[in-house]
């Protein structure tokens, strides 16, 4: 952590040099430095780039930053279109202006332990539900409850269900109390290094991971991934790429560029997957049906990528970038159980809708994301949906955004007023966050709220797990005595159902909080679901008994 104290007191000897000098200094900034080359005229970039001048001129960047901030071996290109500049996308680039929001994104939460298994008995998912109801998905392997943001790469390479055991810490567990801002590479290596093979190499995990879901992990391929993963000649990677060699070229987690335009210093979002959803005919979406929307405006580059610029900040749609359930990986047809790779768009989707539209939304697709090992049916992995559980809570119908309670105003020791960035639980800063509001609670009762909240929706969580697993035992046992294949399809059928309305709360992130009613609508439903496949196989088998 000496890094991250060490950047703290560059904040604070930074603000008071520019307040002795009589520099200007916004409220969320320090004025940037000096462009590295006062000679270098963008309009030399702009005469090929017209996207990038209509962007940069329109935004604040333009009075105190050029190209060269941001890219360099600018004259080869120049020279020689087909050799490309090399673009900074690390984010310690824009922390030399914005220090207080680069210090506090990369705060470690050191009262939450990295590794938390979901199913460890205290938390959310605890065996053996868990394994039982969920068999057969690489989640099984390992099932960490998320930690601080800049350790997000290094969490994601190093889980069991990832890359099979070949990433592993250079320093034992001290990795995880390691110098922030993390490079990933300083902290891991990969163990079989000569062997390029995406499989499990230690007992008990899983070789899951794809080249997708690792859009939600760093911002260092933004230029090398073409709009949704397709392949292209430019596109160094796509959908099908070796995952173990994407891996290996990241260093940064996702960084300021996925929701703020380094052009037009605008907000927007570039993950591809939402700006298809929001765009596509349809118009079925959360963002579609409510009539507050934000606006956003999508700018296509040559046909390669996409970003979206939004008409003013909105965190449901820039933390909605991955904190959503999202499809990025190979699965099964739910109308003819063929196998589907990554060739096919629907392994990068975003439904973009809530908890009681996914069941057909799937469906419609025909998507399902693995079997079940003892009953055989095709059934649906949720990711982290806490955007699509906010959406239409009473918080968010109160006019509250995802950063009021993760990102809140904060005053810098030299008394800057900024966003913090830490991007964490509001229960480390309740003061901040909830008692903005409710200015009659005290911290302990604003925690203790929030606790039975909690406590309220994981026994709804058990329940539901109780009848799930016995709906997996009644499929077992009616295949086993011979009941015939339309009840076995329509008892799966109904698994599905309940499985989506309990899985859903096992991936969002809040444990209910974000929306407890839904929550708690959502789980009863779930109960009702299974019993009634139940009811349907406990009559078949009784016919078949009865023909005896």
């Amino acid at each position: 952590m000496k890094r991250f104290y060490a950047l703290m007191a560059l904040v604070l000897c930074t603000g008071l040099l520019y307040g002795l000098y009589g520099c200007a200094q916004s409220s969320s900034t320090i004025n940037a430095p000096a462009p590295k080359s006062a000679a270098f005229n963008a309009k030399t970039c702009f005469e090929c780039h017209p996207e990038v001048n209509d962007l940069w001129s329109s935004g604040k960047h333009k009075d105190n930053l050029n190209c060269l901030d941001c890219h360099s071996n600018t004259d080869e290109h120049i020279n020689s279109p087909d050799v490309k500049p090399i673009t900074d996308v690390d984010p310690a680039n824009c922390g030399r202006c914005h220090l207080n929001q680069f210090a506090s994104f990369f705060k470690v939460n050191l009262k939450k332990p990295a590794r938390v298994e979901k199913s460890l008995l205290t938390e959310r998912s605890p065996n053996p539900a868990w394994d039982k109801l969920m068999m057969g998905h690489g989640f099984t392997k390992e099932h960490n409850a998320p930690r601080s943001h800049a350790y997000m790469l290094v969490d994601h390479l190093m889980v069991d269900r990832s890359y099979g055991g070949r990433f592993q810490s250079k320093d034992g567990w001290l990795y995880t109390t390691a110098d922030t801002p993390v490079k990933t590479w300083d902290l891991i290596q990969d163990m079989y290094p000569g062997n390029n093979e995406h499989k499990a190499f230690l007992p008990e995990s899983a070789a899951a991971a794809n080249p997708t879901c690792l859009q939600c992990k760093s911002s260092d391929n933004i230029l090398n991934w073409k709009y949704m993963g397709d392949k292209d000649a430019s596109a160094k990677w796509d959908r099908s790429s070796n995952v173990v060699d994407v891996a290996k070229s990241l260093q940064n987690v996702v960084g300021c560029i996925q929701c703020h335009d380094p052009h037009a210093a605008k907000p927007r979002i570039v993950r591809d997957g939402l700006i298809q959803a929001l765009t596509r005919p349809e118009a079925d979406t959360l963002w579609h049906k409510d009539p507050k929307h934000t606006n956003i405006n999508v700018i296509d580059f040559r046909d390669f990528r996409k970003i979206a610029v939004l008409e003013k900040y909105d965190a449901k749609l820039q933390c909605g970038q991955c904190h959503v359930e999202y499809n990025c990986n190979p699965g099964y047809d739910s109308k003819t159980g063929e196998k589907i790779g990554f060739a096919d768009i629907r392994t990068n989707h975003f439904p973009f809708k809530d908890v009681f539209q996914i069941y057909d939304h799937y469906n419609s697709l025909g998507f399902r994301d693995f079997k079940h090992t003892l009953t055989g049916g095709l059934l649906f992995k949720a990711q982290h949906p806490e955007t699509e559980v906010f959406w239409n809570s009473k918080h968010d119908k109160a006019g509250v955004s995802c950063n009021d309670c993760h990102m809140p105003k904060m005053t810098a020791l030299d008394g800057t007023v900024f966003t913090s960035h830490w991007q964490t639980s509001p229960r480390n800063y309740i003061k901040e966050t909830c008692l903005k509001c409710h200015k009659d609670l005290t911290e302990e009762e604003a925690i203790y709220t929030i606790d039975s909240v909690k406590a309220h929706i994981r026994g709804k969580m058990r329940k539901a797990e109780f009848w799930l697993g016995s709906l997996i035992d009644k499929i077992v046992e009616a295949k086993k005595l011979g009941v015939n294949e339309q009840a076995i399809k329509d008892a799966q059928e109904q698994h599905q159902k309940a499985h989506i309305l309990w899985e859903w709360w096992t991936a969002e992130n809040s444990d209910g909080f974000h929306n407890p009613e839904e929550a708690r609508e959502s789980l009863t439903r779930s109960v009702e679901e299974s019993q009634k496949g139940i009811e349907l196989l406990t009559k078949a088998i009784s016919e078949i008994k009865n023909e005896k």
